[in-house]
């Protein structure tokens, strides 16, 4: 990703649009139609799991914890088909279905680097906090015999700081994310480690 794909905006949907989030099977809809790539829908799927995970951990209602969900699944929608457009077809197409601005404003702050969007919400900065971590523990996961199973918070730290392993996933990205979430590394990884969806 590179500083072209810069939003030059900061405002996204309209406030009318609070509390209107699609539902699974029409965000399912949506991945399908824009995600060919069975690697990256896995990711996709897998970050939004996250984050309804965590959402749920914090006691969350259902609907909250249904926005979170959709934010994850669709963060990275238009990656596969329009790269150089990454974030904003996703957010054109949610405001063009007057979704909440919300989940907008969390795809939008993914990679505040990338995107020029800074993180201000929980949501916004706990997407960013899984998105490329749990990829990281994803490729170790499939290197592991067991997979996920007995995976220990020393063994992914330990790829962290390989940078050859997993070259694409940003050590910068996640150390930022976790500063600005308030979470350390540890429990980001633990967190992961045990609401981990399986292939």
């Amino acid at each position: 990703m590179t500083g072209s794909l810069i939003l030059n905006r900061q405002e996204f949907g309209s406030s009318e649009n609070d509390g209107n989030v699609m539902t699974r099977e029409e965000a399912m809809v949506l991945l399908s139609d824009w995600v060919k790539n069975d690697k990256l829908a896995f990711h996709m799927k897998q970050v939004g799991h996250l984050m309804k995970s965590y959402a749920e951990s914090k006691g969350y209602d259902n609907q909250t914890q249904h926005r979170w969900y959709i934010a994850g699944l669709l963060h990275d929608a238009d990656w596969d088909r329009w790269p150089d457009e990454h974030c904003k077809r996703i957010i054109e197409e949610l405001e063009s279905r007057n979704q909440d601005p919300r989940i907008m404003k969390a795809i939008a702050s993914h990679g505040p680097v990338h995107f020029g969007v800074e993180p201000e919400s929980e949501m916004d900065k706990m997407l960013y906090a899984f998105d490329e971590l749990s990829g990281l523990i994803h490729a170790y996961s499939l290197m592991r015999p067991q997979g996920y199973d007995g995976m220990e918070i020393k063994g992914v730290k330990k790829r962290l700081k390989d940078k050859g392993f997993a070259a694409q996933v940003s050590r910068e990205d996640i150390a930022d994310a976790s500063v600005r979430a308030g979470i350390p590394v540890e429990d980001l990884i633990k967190f992961i480690i045990n609401n981990q969806l399986r292939a």
